[in-house]
């Protein structure tokens, strides 16, 4: 009988909405090694001016291990774990090069853009400002944190521009 050494990997770990931190920490005090990029950004509340650290990519952290049994179920039974991210074959692996750019990107002080949040076609509602309520289409990004939504009716649309951080993407269930 052959023991097979398993080797540490970077895996992408889904959490639920808003507990990447509770994952974080319980993952950390299990003594797994773990990474939740974050970045500053401004806050969104209209009477705050303050900068504020945020998940990179919100609802998800890296997280390294050897995906021993053991140390799997460790990982997806910590509160709010979702799942590894993989296909039928397993969980898979992020490249180590990725995760080491991604810690020196958010090492710095220096701003991150992140990448589009929205694709074409995308059904969102409008969740604040003065089209709070208004459920349509996302079209196109028009300038800096601006996003174009058309509402169609009656064969027609009217398209409205809107600020970025006040859209959603409605989940495909509610559509």
């Amino acid at each position: 009988m052959t023991i097979e050494k398993l080797t540490y990997f970077w895996y992408v770990l889904h959490t639920k909405s808003r507990f990447e931190n509770v994952v974080h920490e319980g993952l950390f005090k299990k003594s797994i090694e773990v990474f939740l990029p974050k970045i500053k950004v401004r806050s969104k509340r209209r009477d705050r001016k303050a900068m504020i650290r945020v998940p990179l990519f919100p609802g998800y952290l890296f997280v390294k291990t050897d995906l021993s049994p053991n140390e799997h179920i460790e990982i997806v039974k910590t509160v709010g774990a979702v799942r590894l991210i993989g296909n039928k074959d397993g969980p898979i692996s992020v490249p180590l090069d990725t995760v080491e750019s991604l810690q020196i990107m958010v090492q710095t002080n220096h701003p991150v853009s992140t990448g589009t949040r929205f694709r074409k076609g995308n059904i969102v509602l409008v969740v604040s400002g003065p089209f709070a309520g208004v459920t349509g289409t996302f079209v196109r990004y028009k300038g800096k944190d601006r996003v174009v939504v058309i509402i169609e009716a009656l064969g027609q649309y009217a398209g409205v521009e809107v600020d970025e951080e006040d859209v959603e993407i409605l989940p495909e269930f509610l559509v």
